[in-house]
């Protein structure tokens, strides 16, 4: 037990000074994910800026300061108090003997690095479709899920507003089928994971774009805008759910685009009564809910 405790309390307290030290420049650059999402944040907003979509939308948008909270609340302070657990799960697969390579059914480590990260963000990609998908079939978990479809006007930091829950269910999943496919992470993985933050980003700011036919293979804001339409089509559970990538949605033929003018209403049927605030937004989905009589 004093194993796994130390074990928790020196993964948290990495993170800790990890997140400091990149605040304060004295982490290498290109692993500096506090002021690289900084500044993807600030590129993105500049663009929804000059090339708006929806012209009626204000710069600051309706709940711009809260998404902007939970940007950084996601990515940084939620992390930090999750990594102690992550840790103390992976000794405990050590224990069993289960290991990232002991997982692998193919070894990817002699490929070119290219290759690696293509693999792995090939890999990561489809398991976040794959567990976006549950969080909308599943009624418990569209519960936690509503939180980011409370947003009723788009933009960058949207991409962020997420129940913390959600981190609980993405990361040990992807986390898995990436041991399973191919037992690594590969060093550059920074690379791809500043790729899916811009990304991410992007496909949820109030910008116009499709990319051409490289809309088979990309997602973009006109397809996720879809994905957050307050009516899906009927006998669907909702449409568009690509991550990074939008071919899954097209394999699985889950795609949706019926037109293009982005005026549509966003949300979900209810959501004049969810939660407003970040707090009462994060305990949702644990209540039972009450029957009528």
């Amino acid at each position: 037990m004093i194993e796994y405790l130390n074990a928790f309390l020196k993964a948290f307290m990495a993170t800790v000074n990890w997140t400091w030290k990149s605040i304060l420049f004295e982490v290498p650059w290109y692993t500096n994910y506090f002021w690289g999402l900084l500044l993807i944040s600030l590129l993105v907003w500049g663009l929804e800026s000059l090339f708006p979509w929806r012209k009626n939308q204000s710069i600051i948008r309706k709940d711009f300061w809260l998404d902007a909270f939970y940007m950084f609340f996601n990515f940084f302070v939620f992390s930090i108090l999750i990594s102690g657990f992550y840790k103390v799960f992976e000794l405990l697969f050590l224990e069993f003997g289960i290991h990232s390579k002991s997982a692998a059914l193919i070894d990817f480590s002699p490929w070119p690095m290219w290759g690696q990260l293509l693999i792995f963000f090939i890999i990561s990609d489809f398991v976040q479709w794959f567990t976006h998908v549950m969080l909308h079939k599943f009624p418990f978990l569209w519960e936690f899920h509503k939180v980011h479809h409370s947003v009723k006007e788009m933009g960058f930091a949207a991409h962020m507003r997420y129940h913390w829950m959600e981190n609980v269910l993405y990361k040990p999943l992807k986390t898995l089928a990436v041991m399973i496919i191919g037992g690594f992470e590969p060093n550059e993985a920074y690379i791809v994971h500043f790729v899916a933050i811009a990304i991410g980003h992007f496909n949820h700011s109030n910008i116009k774009i499709t990319w051409g036919p490289f809309k088979y293979l990309f997602n973009n804001p006109v397809m996720h805008l879809y994905h957050h339409a307050y009516e899906f089509p009927e006998n669907t559970c909702g449409v568009n759910f690509g991550i990074s990538l939008s071919l899954w949605d097209y394999i699985f033929k889950t795609n949706h685009i019926p037109e293009d003018s982005g005026t549509i209403k966003l949300g979900f049927e209810g959501d004049t009564d969810f939660p407003k605030d970040f707090v009462r937004q994060n305990i949702h989905g644990f209540k039972k809910k009450q029957k009528s009589l």
